[in-house]
């Protein structure tokens, strides 16, 4: 696999570029000029401004969308955070290539296609399969609470796996980008992240994740505070690449990078919830130019979401006490996007129809 540097990775960020704000007074216009009421339709026409600010000032498309499931597994499992064992990881990959997953579900439902990419699973390559993409960069991350996650080397190449997701996609006509993951553990770098990038203290933000008990979350909390003060170095520098590449994960890169890149595209990416909002606010820090081209998808119901959505200045756009993850979020926000889209493209004019507008 080719290495990467960080000038490579500002050459990337260099090319994305901030949406001309300019564009929503049009946006808002043709909005207006539709039969209904002024701001009817609520955040539809705030998704329709955003998706045509995105593109440029060009008419919002949605379709095709595609979810990339990003799997990748992790060494603090080994510190008893999760209720599942690591064995779960590669389990829960091929349910979803058999179908069988909630993803596969609200995809399918969604009518948006679902890949799934093998970033850093334990053990060897999964067998082949037409919806798997394995671009292993390696066998799981170490012991964030002993040292760093992997070295900034295999961070990038994580990165620019990501990167190269959002080119295949976009190369396919892909419009729509949504992150999925799996990762058993995953939640505990995540919530290490949150605090290394916005200074929480983790018991604030740590949560039951994937089904522990009270008592399992006291021991995360413990586990959490452990990796910062292992990483306390890296995250003392403020450097999100540093933080990203002690406290992450290769899922989390890569869907860092995937958000990287689909901006660069002008694709409009549904972020899903907790763990992927991680890799957003690691992608934030990185290329502050990508809140433009991104939604969140959805409230995680994981107890310290709430408090990182207000460090992010974002809202959530679904309210559905969701804490699934693997892009169920994603999917079922991008029929609200289709919906915001068709409602701009494709909804009368009040001199198309002949209706009174009472100006």
């Amino acid at each position: 696999m080719k290495s990467y540097s960080r000038a490579d990775l500002e050459a990337v960020i260099s090319s994305v570029a901030e949406v001309d704000a300019a564009l929503e007074k049009h946006a808002r216009a043709h909005l207006d000029n539709l039969t209904k009421p002024i701001g009817s339709l609520g955040r539809l026409e705030d998704l329709a401004v955003k998706m045509y600010m995105a593109s440029g000032g060009h008419a919002p498309k949605s379709d095709p969308a595609r979810i990339y499931a990003i799997a990748g597994d992790h060494g603090v499992n080994a510190e008893n955070v999760s209720f599942f064992s690591q064995e779960v990881t590669r389990q829960m990959v091929e349910n979803f290539l058999r179908g069988g997953a909630g993803i596969n579900v609200l995809a399918n439902t969604s009518g948006v296609q679902l890949v799934v990419v093998d970033a850093g699973c334990a053990g060897g390559p999964f067998p082949d399969h037409p919806n798997l993409i394995q671009r292993k960069i390696n066998c799981g991350t170490e012991n964030i609470s002993k040292g760093p996650a992997m070295t900034e080397e295999d961070c990038l190449k994580a990165i620019f796996l990501g990167i190269d997701l959002a080119d295949e996609a976009y190369s396919d006509g892909i419009k729509t980008l949504g992150t999925g993951e799996m990762g058993v553990s995953n939640t505990t770098p995540s919530t290490a992240l949150y605090c290394a990038f916005y200074g929480l203290e983790p018991k604030f933000v740590t949560g039951p994740g994937g089904g522990i008990d009270a008592e399992g979350v006291v021991r995360k909390i413990g586990v959490v505070c452990n990796s910062l003060i292992a990483n306390k170095d890296a995250v003392k520098t403020g450097d999100p690449l540093a933080i990203l590449t002690a406290l992450g994960g290769y899922e989390i890169a890569a869907l860092a990078g995937l958000i990287i890149g689909g901006a660069k595209n002008r694709q409009m990416i549904c972020i899903d919830g907790f763990i992927s909002t991680a890799a957003y606010a690691a992608a934030c820090k990185l290329c502050p130019a990508v809140s433009g081209y991104s939604v969140l998808s959805h409230a995680s119901a994981e107890p310290g979401y709430a408090g990182v959505v207000k460090e992010l200045g974002r809202r959530p756009l679904l309210h559905l006490d969701m804490r699934l993850g693997e892009g169920s979020g994603a999917a079922l926000s991008m029929f609200m996007l289709r919906a915001a889209a068709n409602i701009y493209n494709d909804m009368a004019t009040f001199d198309d129809a002949g209706v009174d507008s009472g100006n």
